[in-house]
């Protein structure tokens, strides 16, 4: 199985600079003036110009104020510290401490089109830590 990850945007110049900025990623292919993909992570993300208000799931509408979603992405990187900086100069917004588990640190961030992520540094064995 491989993933695509797909993230819709009310401007696509704008959420270029913030990912590429934020987390490292660098521009693929423009798919004509809808769709820019970035890559550098371990799934290619595809920026999907999507106007708001615009038809989304159900009867909804796609609303670019932060909203909540039972879906999210981790980020995970060698520094927090450093990652969660550069997130936050590039127009995050943090959304609570840093917090200390057994496997490393987390910190919750969210973008500036509303859409929540979670910055991870592993420490020790990361998950093995916890694993059975």
């Amino acid at each position: 199985m491989q993933q695509l990850i797909n993230i819709d945007v009310p401007d696509l110049d704008a959420a270029m600079r913030f990912y590429t900025q934020a987390f490292g990623l660098h521009v693929g292919r423009r798919l004509g003036g809808e769709v820019i993909e970035l890559l550098g992570g371990q799934a290619p993300i595809y920026l999907l110009r999507k106007p708001e208000g615009s038809a989304a799931a159900g009867e909804d509408v796609r609303r670019y104020a932060r909203h909540w979603s039972p879906l999210h992405l981790d980020v995970v990187v060698d520094d927090l510290d450093a990652a969660l900086r550069s997130a936050l100069t590039a127009g995050a917004r943090q959304e609570g401490a840093i917090r200390g588990a057994n496997w490393g640190r987390i910190v919750q961030i969210a973008d500036p089109f509303g859409h929540g992520w979670c910055l991870l540094q592993f420490l020790g064995r990361g998950y093995d830590e916890i694993a059975d």
